[in-house]
């Protein structure tokens, strides 16, 4: 199992506490998809999915990748990445421990 930084840590749980991206990481368990189909899946807007999808690719929980349709067309793809991260007290003090001086509720260094 990957070990995570305190930092890390903090921004794949924020990334993860929002139920729409909970929904997106599902929706990619078993295969890739493009933004279109992935939005009409989830029923919610593409602006909103790129939203949640920028979330997660900063959190490296999901990649793109861009593949040139049978049409021509340029469709943006999204697969999960792997990761596994156990929540214990061990864990949490071992995150806690290398933490950036001040983190925001976003996790984001200030």
């Amino acid at each position: 199992m990957a070990q995570y930084s305190g930092d890390d840590m903090v921004r794949i749980m924020a990334a993860l506490s929002n139920p729409h991206r909970m929904r997106v990481v599902a929706a990619l368990v078993d295969a890739p998809n493009y933004v279109s189909q992935l939005a009409r899946e989830l029923e919610i807007s593409r602006p909103l999915l790129q939203v949640h999808l920028r979330r997660l690719e900063a959190a490296g929980l999901v990649t793109s990748q861009m593949r040139i349709s049978e049409e021509g067309k340029a469709m943006k793809f999204y697969s999960v990445e792997p990761f596994a991260l156990q929540l214990d007290p061990a864990t949490i003090a071992r995150g806690a421990s290398s933490l950036s001086l001040h983190a925001d509720e976003d996790g984001a260094g200030r």
